[in-house]
């Protein structure tokens, strides 16, 4: 009791200057960055539009531990810089890519998430138009690649999983993942678990599913698909990107009252094709939600 005396009455300088913060074992902080984009699938068939497909981007890890296992962008956190400008810096070291709009995602504390120690991830997500975008990888990674990504929901007498599949060229990776549900209070909370040992990096499987829920969540009700498309596009460019994301077909009628409000028409036109008439271009109208 004295103790509490004591410092209460201290004033906040006095108790800053004798505060001991080794007193707290300090775990490690790391940020990881989730970033889609959605690319043309080469067709064999020249006559045939190339089809178009969500993309996640994976480095090719050159370091131990998951030593050339494929991961998300991240890094350490250095003691002087907040995550902000880490989670920039990392993504520049190494994929080159930068200014780009990355918003937090979700915090990872699991205990033995990493085998290094006690580490805890803050992860980032983002949309980007891959035209913009040169990938070199830089000095953490051997290789930098987009590959395209489906999501599988399967139940089964186990349970309910998640089944992961990533393509790029002629690599194929996995991963398996248990849907949870735990009573907390009085709510239940809804969870993933790494239910067999998986083809990426750390809990990065994890990340990458989350990703998805809340880009579909996001699409429904923001502009963030728009972070996908060119300064200019067409109605129909557009509403295959929302057809990809959420995995489904739309009206196009329903689809194109939806979209009103957030787009404003040009008055320049696609490039003459053979079959077909030039269309709209529209861009992005960056104040939709005040009007």
């Amino acid at each position: 009791m004295s103790d509490i005396k004591n410092k209460s009455s201290l004033s906040e300088e006095e108790f800053l200057r004798d505060y001991d913060i080794s007193k707290f074992e300090r775990p490690s902080v790391t940020v990881d960055i989730l970033i889609f984009t959605i690319l043309n699938e080469v067709s064999d068939n020249y006559r045939k539009l190339p089809s178009k497909d969500l993309k996640v981007l994976l480095i090719k890890r050159n370091e131990h531990p998951y030593l050339n296992k494929w991961a998300l962008p991240g890094g350490f956190v250095r003691i002087d810089e907040d995550l902000q400008t880490s989670v920039y810096r990392e993504l520049k070291e190494e994929t080159n890519v930068e200014n780009v709009y990355l918003e937090q995602l979700y915090t990872y504390g699991d205990i033995n998430r990493d085998p290094r120690g006690r580490i805890i991830s803050t992860a980032y997500m983002s949309l980007m138009n891959s035209e913009d975008v040169l990938l070199i990888p830089g000095t953490d990674a051997n290789e930098a690649k987009w590959f395209s990504v489906s999501s599988i929901e399967v139940s089964t007498e186990d349970g309910d999983f998640v089944e992961l599949i990533f393509k790029h060229e002629d690599i194929l990776l996995k991963a398996k993942l248990r849907r949870t549900r735990k009573l907390v209070g009085t709510q239940y909370v809804n969870g993933l678990e790494i239910f067999e040992k998986d083809d990426l990096a750390f809990d990065h499987s994890k990340i990458i599913q989350y990703g998805l829920e809340r880009l579909r969540n996001k699409a429904e009700f923001t502009g963030i698909v728009f972070n996908l498309m060119s300064e200019l596009f067409t109605l129909s460019e557009l509403q295959i990107s929302y057809e990809i994301i959420l995995d489904k077909k739309l009206l196009k009628a329903n689809f194109r009252r939806k979209v009103a409000k957030m787009v404003e028409e040009t008055d320049e036109f696609t490039g003459k094709h053979i079959g077909h008439r030039p269309a709209k271009l529209y861009r992005y109208k960056s104040n939709w939600n005040l009007e």
